[in-house]
């Protein structure tokens, strides 16, 4: 009975579904003002100077740090015929132990940069679903793929050989200069426009450079987004990084999430013959490395949750050494508008690693900056630059808000408590995926990147809270069990709401009655007409 009402109602609710309401408002190829920029900017594209590649002591654009972010938006910048000058303090091959994961979404956005032959000749795995394992039983949560091309999935691959491959593609390119460098500041003029950075070379000598845009890419740990934004980085937990080799996950090509005491612990292949093994432990303070005590908390408090097939490879990681652990921050994106200066990826914005949505929002926001920068054939107005660019929140907001809020909400629904009310609602959460047809579509479009949408994602987590309450008052409702559910509604939205709140109401379910939405391209200001008089009369 629970069940067939809570599917007609979702029917209902959904066929009124926000990606169909608001589709047209708030991507950017359906912006509003798309056909008065292209009309009045055409004739204002770049021609010599870029066509020619002659980029010796003028560059466009400066990019800080070569990540995923950075090699991604140096290669489609200059693609677009900009002349990039693309700074990293390290050019050897990383090794970090999450941005291993692409999801479906974030694949598209490759084939939209032009950047998927990245995948090519490093072992990448595809990537169809998740399982998802609880108290011994487990439910299969493919990716909705059906509508999409068969080559469309989820990608897992060691994460230094992707960087690799990027940094390589962007370099190939004339206009772009890549060198190795630790960026040690901004350079601002006296209105506080930056206009370059200063760094310090490989050989320790310093120099500055300069160009009309600075974008800083400089990851996680970013040095430089405090004079950029207003960080709130917060670091609910950490990830115990360990390698798993010559061992086959239960469900080939899945990504596997148990949700185990106290927190999640994943599994996914990163190459044809390892399998990465991330264990959440909650809050900042870990057992040390060092003395042992970390290789002891995995065996005897990891190791009896995982599944049997992969207790022996797991414990045999652990004896191998190599345990890496790496802080989960998230910073929800507040920018402080900035004349030639925008902070873009892990910099800007960051949220739980748990759902792998990081590279997925960083590359859709180099396709919404590509196609706002396209139509420019000058950089060099900073204040315009500046206000034509808060364009750029409001048109990333579903997406990342999207998988921000998701991402923050899983992790603390899956994470164990002892109230009795979260119990519930992770237990909830798990039937209700188990359920099925809509209710594990919806929600694995939403983590996939495939579907964006954040009307969406609440219908569906409060739909979880209902069915949740649905479960305690069902077949013999009583008073225990009716204060359980109303505290568990509170619980939801104690979870949720906040993190809304954070990343902003209006713009994350209104963008459209944002004024920045509706900027125009600084030559489409200068270069408007009006009729007067019978006669066409230019007015800046």
């Amino acid at each position: 009975m629970l069940l067939q009402v809570a599917r007609s109602t979702f029917q209902c609710a959904f066929n009124f579904s926000y990606n169909k309401l608001h589709l047209p408002f708030f991507y950017h190829n359906n912006l509003p003002i798309a056909p008065s920029l292209l009309s009045t900017t055409i004739s204002f594209r770049r021609k010599t100077r870029y066509d020619a590649l002659n980029c010796s002591g003028a560059d466009d654009v400066i990019i800080v740090g070569a990540g995923v972010a950075g090699s991604a938006l140096a290669y489609t910048l200059a693609k677009d015929g900009r002349c990039v000058r693309l700074i990293e303090k390290d050019l050897r091959e990383p090794d970090r132990i999450v941005g291993e994961l692409l999801q479906p979404g974030g694949y598209l956005k490759l084939i939209e940069l032009g950047l998927e032959d990245c995948l090519e000749q490093i072992d990448a795995q595809k990537v169809l679903g998740y399982v998802l394992f609880k108290d011994g039983k487990h439910t299969k949560l493919p990716y909705p793929l059906e509508k999409f091309h068969a080559d469309v999935a989820g990608r897992s691959f060691h994460n230094g050989r992707f960087i690799k491959r990027m940094r390589e593609k962007a370099a190939a390119l004339p206009n772009v200069q890549m060198e190795q460098g630790t960026v040690t500041s901004l350079l601002e003029q006296d209105n506080k426009t930056i206009i370059g950075v200063q760094y310090k070379t490989k050989d320790r000598q310093e120099l500055k450079a300069y160009a009309p845009l600075t974008i800083v890419c400089d990851g996680c740990f970013s040095n430089l987004r405090h004079s950029l934004c207003h960080p709130k980085v917060e670091v609910p937990s950490c990830f115990v990084g360990l390698v798993l080799e010559n061992c086959q996950l239960p469900f080939e090509n899945h990504g596997h999430v148990i949700l185990a005491y106290p927190s999640p612990i994943l599994f996914y292949p990163i190459s044809s013959t390892e399998v990465r093994c991330l264990v959440d432990i909650p809050g900042q303070k870990v057992p040390p490395i060092g003395n042992g005590k970390m290789a002891d908390y995995l065996k005897t408090m990891v190791a009896p949750q995982i599944p049997p097939e992969l207790h022996d490879a797991f414990v045999s990681a652990i004896n191998r050494g190599n345990i890496r652990i790496m802080p989960n921050s998230s910073m929800p994106a507040d920018p402080h508008p900035t004349p030639g200066a925008l902070l873009m990826g892990d910099a800007f914005n960051m949220r739980h690693p748990l759902t792998g949505g990081g590279m997925t929002v960083a590359l859709s926001d180099i396709v919404v900056l590509r196609d706002l920068l396209k139509p420019l054939s000058d950089l060099n107005d900073a204040p315009s630059l500046c206000r034509y660019l808060e364009t750029f929140y409001a048109l990333r907001k579903p997406v990342a808000s999207t998988i921000n809020t998701l991402a923050g909400a899983l992790y603390k629904v899956f994470s164990v408590s002892p109230d009795e009310a979260r119990k519930e609602l992770r237990l909830a959460c798990f039937d209700y995926l188990s359920l099925g047809t809509m209710f594990s579509t919806g929600p694995m479009g939403l983590l996939s990147g495939l579907h964006p949408s954040p009307l969406s994602l609440v219908l569906h987590f409060f739909a979880v809270a209902i069915y949740g309450v649905g479960r305690l008052l069902l077949p013999f409702p009583s008073f225990k069990r009716m204060w359980i559910g109303a505290r568990l509604i509170l619980c939801a939205s104690g979870i949720i709401f906040p993190i809304i709140k954070a990343e902003g109401v209006r713009l994350m379910f209104f963008p459209t009655t944002v004024p920045a939405f509706y900027r125009t391209t600084p030559a489409a200001r200068t270069f408007s007409y009006a009729t007067k008089n019978g006669q066409m009369t230019g007015f800046d």
